[in-house]
């Protein structure tokens, strides 16, 4: 029996991901040809029989809609989803192989679909040879545990792409796991407080809707939270190089929510604007939006220019003189099974009265090298600085230099990949409040501090991405 349908299964939802369907269901109003073939011998003659039968399904135009009263609902609906369209799809495999000897030959190509859906779960186990009694990776965003079992992602997706055939689409994800607790901002004078339900906020990755408009190449228009256009790493682990992400990309924007409109002016540049709600989309220390923009030049085909600008009033108060502005530029040279990439971010402004009024700034950069030597084994190389003379991004007057070396080794099985990492990492910090935790506590309430941290991870990430 030889089934022939696109499928389409409701299933990403907090920057960048990224960076994903074939299910035994049909879907409405698709049309399902199954052929049987039924063999059998009379005094030595053959008789062969075929009927071909043609079903159509109409669905009721009428949706049921399940409320889902919180993000971890939502995200166990996703997985058992996708769980059960997978051994479905496994299970019909299964029985076709078994049907290859009354099956005649025939080719069967899998429809196109603008409709995907996936599952992302990343796990590690992060060794720090300093021992921090509290268990914590100061000044870090992302990766925060160490020296404990750290499920730092769940995620699951849905997604409807946008094209000149269909143009409407969504995205939609949530997610869960340590990552995401850090994406909460604390409260201050100065920034203000987060939104009151931040805390739920951050459990979505992905809710927009977008529309392709035509308008020369297309002018495609964003509306809700989408991913980031800033900086060069995701906040999936699976989307980058190296397990742990960079300083640069901890303290840039990760998602936005507002709106964006991206076009592209040639083939060789692509241009986006957007206006969001500001720098954290968790933030809230005034009511007035932010500006940004995004121009990408692929200057050759190994080559590929990047720059982003930011500007827009991330403090409690919104005079233009203490309004943030912020320049990421990235280059990327590829070739072949080698990618090297450099990545520069600088960003000022002018702290409010009540934090002192005086100009501060922090600065970055990082090279990312990774080389694919084998089909399933990939290493990567990346060095780091980040210099926060303010405290203004880290909340310590520090200066941090890194190095991350990352061996992985990829094992893609039907649909899914999983990915294992063995990572080494040094870190070090200096400044007046520079240093990484050390021990115990050395008063009530305060852990001890070092200069320097050396960092063994091993991490396990596996992804089920819809064909």
């Amino acid at each position: 029996m030889t089934y022939s349908y696109p499928a389409e299964v409701f299933s990403e939802f907090g920057r960048n991901a990224t960076h994903r369907d074939d299910s035994s269901l049909p879907c409405e109003g698709h049309v399902l040809p199954v052929t049987f073939w039924l063999r059998s011998n009379a005094t030595g003659s053959e008789l062969v029989s075929r009927t071909r039968l043609k079903v159509q399904e109409v669905a009721s135009s009428h949706r049921t809609l399940f409320p889902l009263h919180s993000p971890s609902i939502a995200l166990c609906l996703l997985m058992a989803l996708c769980l059960c369209v997978s051994i479905g799809h496994a299970e019909n495999s299964f029985f076709d192989s078994k049907k290859t000897d009354l099956t005649p030959p025939q080719s069967v190509q899998r429809q196109p679909t603008d409709w995907h859906y996936g599952l992302y779960l990343d796990l590690s186990y992060p060794v720090d040879f300093n021992f921090p009694e509290n268990h914590r990776w100061r000044s870090k965003v992302t990766t925060q545990r160490v020296n404990e079992l750290t499920p730092n992602m769940a995620l699951g997706y849905v997604r409807k792409d946008a094209d000149e055939s269909s143009r409407w689409g969504m995205e939609f994800a949530v997610q869960g796991g340590y990552d995401v607790t850090g994406q909460v901002p604390n409260a201050s004078l100065r920034y203000g407080d987060p939104y009151s339900d931040a805390d739920t906020f951050s459990h979505f990755s992905r809710a927009n809707v977008s529309y392709l408009a035509p308008i020369g190449t297309g002018l495609k228009l964003t509306a809700g939270l989408f991913n980031s256009f800033i900086g060069y790493e995701s906040f999936y682990a699976k989307d980058n190089f190296n397990y742990t992400r960079a300083y640069l990309p901890d303290y840039s924007p990760y998602f936005m929510f507002g709106l964006s409109a991206q076009y592209q002016i040639t083939e060789a540049v692509k241009s986006v604007f957007y206006v969001i709600n500001r720098f954290n989309f968790l933030s809230a220390p005034n009511h007035l939006p932010a500006y940004g923009t995004q121009v990408s030049w692929a200057a050759s085909s190994r080559i590929t220019l990047t720059q982003n600008f930011y500007y827009g009033p991330d403090q409690s108060n919104t005079d233009l003189r203490y309004w943030r502005f912020f320049s990421d530029s990235s280059i990327q040279w590829k070739r072949d099974n080698l990618t090297i990439a450099f990545v520069y971010d600088i960003g000022t402004e002018r702290a409010i009265p009540e934090a002192g009024g005086q100009r501060v700034f922090w600065t970055g950069s990082a090279i990312y090298t990774h080389w694919q030597f084998a089909k399933t084994w990939a290493l990567a190389i990346r060095p780091e600085l980040y210099y926060d003379p303010n405290g203004t991004m880290t909340g310590a007057r520090q200066f941090i230099k890194a190095i991350t070396t990352t061996l992985e080794y990829k094992l893609p099985i039907a649909a899914t990949i999983t990915r294992l990492r063995m990572e080494y990492r040094y870190d070090d910090s200096t400044g007046a409040q520079g240093g990484f935790f050390k021990g115990g506590e050395i008063s009530p309430g305060v852990i001890g501090l070092t200069q320097a941290q050396h960092l063994l991870i091993a991490a396990l990430l596996w992804t089920y991405d819809s064909p």
